[in-house]
Order: structure tokens, then C-alpha cells, then sequence
């Protein structure tokens, strides 16, 4: 990976994933959806972030991908979309971050678990980050939307949170709630789910 690039992203994460509520892949490593694989939609807003000596803040991307068995076994599918508002060089600067050509964790990590990956695709993205109840979409491509769970005894709605002490893989305290729509059709990635895992964070991710 080239050292010739200087860059770090503070974001709204939105993940919005097919493993049941607490996510299997969060805890044991391996996802627990029904078809035994991972599939998922993350939507990202940049709330303050570079490339170098351009500004990327306000920037919007959504990253699709599904994976037969656990993301670390490889063999991926994706896609990366990016907000028409992105100007040239900030689309070329997102991608480059996200295929993990600039360096820095996680994406340089899951930049190489992909076999089939299409984009930067450029999109009209609808994206609301609220803690509990985010929504994303691109007309007729996805939408995702989140919503707490509610606890079956009282009615009221169950605030939870997963935190690692000791830092995360993408982040490091998810505001955790479940899909209301978990969808895509776009090419060779098609899938739709509803009630399984979501969580909303804030990530930062630099190269340095």
C-alpha cells in the first residue's frame, strides 16, 4: 500500500446486516444468518475528514456487500455508491480510501475480501444518521431503516449498546437496534430482509 497518502474519516456509520439481533460476526466471529453467510448495507456520512489536502466533510457513500460464508473466508461481492454532490476529485478520493489503495484500517483489511467489487457508482443518497432510528436509500437500488427494540414487557423501548473497551474492528460503541427493510437489487447483488441486526455509530478511521 502506498505511504504517499495522508487521510482520516470521522463518520456516521449506519449497518444494517442479515445476522439476527447482537450479530453473530460481532461476538463469535462467524454470522448466524439464515443462509449462514453475511449481507449487508453501511451507510456513511462524513462528518469531518480529508484526503490529503482536500476536505471531504459532508461527504455520503453507501458500501453493499455480501458474502457467502463469514467476511474473513473472502469470496466477497460489493459495491460502492457515492452522493452525486461529491465533486470529481472527492469521488476519486473516497474511492481510493475504500478500496484500501491509500492504506488504514478497517479498509485495508476488507478491501481484500472481495472477488467481485463494482464502483464508485454515483447515486442520488437519501441518509438520515439518528442513533436509533437511521435510514438510507437509493431510489430502486436499497433502503435500509432502523429502530430500537422494544422490551415485550413493558412496551418501552430498549436502549442498548455494544462497546468495546478496548476498541473495535470498524467502531467502538454502536447504538444497537434492529432493520425495519434490509433490500438491494443492483446487478449480481440482490437480497431483502426485515428484524435483524443494526447498529449506528460514530467511526474514525485513519491512515496514520
Amino acid at each position: 500500500m502506498s505511504n504517499d497518502y495522508s487521510w482520516a474519516l470521522s463518520m456516521h456509520q449506519i449497518e444494517s446486516c442479515s445476522c439476527s439481533h447482537g450479530c453473530g460476526c460481532q461476538f463469535g466471529g462467524f454470522p448466524d444468518s439464515a443462509n449462514g453467510g453475511c449481507e449487508a448495507i453501511l451507510g456513511f456520512q462524513v462528518i469531518k475528514g480529508h484526503f490529503n489536502d482536500l476536505d471531504l466533510s459532508g461527504c455520503k457513500m453507501v458500501f453493499v456487500a455480501m458474502w457467502p460464508k463469514a467476511m474473513h473466508d473472502g469470496n466477497g461481492k460489493g459495491a460502492l455508491f457515492i452522493d452525486r454532490s461529491a465533486s470529481t476529485e472527492q469521488v476519486t478520493a473516497l474511492a481510493t480510501i475504500m478500496s484500501g489503495q491509500a492504506g488504514g484500517m478497517p479498509v485495508e483489511a476488507i478491501a481484500s475480501l472481495f472477488t467481485e467489487f463494482e464502483g464508485p457508482i454515483i447515486s442520488d443518497i437519501v441518509m438520515d444518521p439518528q442513533d436509533h432510528t437511521s435510514t438510507v436509500s437509493i431510489s430502486g437500488v436499497l433502503a435500509t431503516g432502523q429502530t430500537p427494540h422494544i422490551n415485550p414487557v413493558t412496551g418501552l423501548e430498549n436502549k442498548v449498546h455494544i462497546t468495546y473497551p478496548e476498541g473495535g474492528f470498524m467502531w467502538n460503541d454502536g447504538f444497537i437496534g434492529k432493520t425495519t427493510e434490509l433490500k438491494v437489487n443492483h446487478g449480481n447483488l440482490a437480497f431483502d430482509y426485515k428484524d435483524t441486526f443494526a447498529a449506528k455509530a460514530i467511526v474514525n478511521w485513519p491512515n496514520a
